[in-house]
């Protein structure tokens, strides 16, 4: 994954995505729901769908950046590490805290502990997971 060409997407254009294709609401409830207006709405799917068709008929990774928003915190049992059930190496369903992280970040960054906080510089092809904390003994996972 280190070596692919990156697509970015904006997380505007995903939850537009999202809202649309996924969920399947209409454009006038989509664009309330984002508190934007209807041709901006059309504007970020126009833009997030022709960013998505690249990056898949190209084979590129697709990297989600930008926003300011709150992250719903994990249903279920566990440390939002998994999908509720408490296993798992990924940051809960959507990727965390809306940051660059999770697997192929790049070669950026810190590996750090989500129980005390402790960071060490990432290591190129060395998953952050594949390291232990030396406080805590748990798995690292991608600032």
């Amino acid at each position: 994954m280190v070596n692919l060409e990156e697509t970015s997407l904006s997380f505007d254009e995903l939850e537009a995505i999202r809202l649309i294709d996924s969920e399947e609401l209409g454009q006038v409830k989509t664009a309330k729901k984002m508190k934007i207006s209807q041709s901006t709405l059309c504007r970020l799917l126009k833009k997030g769908r022709k960013k998505l068709a690249k990056a898949i008929t190209n084979g590129h990774a697709i990297k989600i950046e930008g926003g300011n928003f709150k992250m719903v915190k994990p249903r279920g049992r566990g440390l939002g590490r998994g999908r509720g059930k408490g296993i798992g190496i990924g940051r809960g369903e959507r990727g965390g805290k809306g940051r660059k992280g999770g697997f192929a970040a790049g070669p950026e960054g810190n590996c750090v502990c989500p129980k005390c906080g402790y960071k060490v510089k990432h290591e190129t092809g060395v998953p952050c997971y594949k390291k232990k904390c030396p406080k805590c003994k748990i798995n690292l996972t991608r600032e």
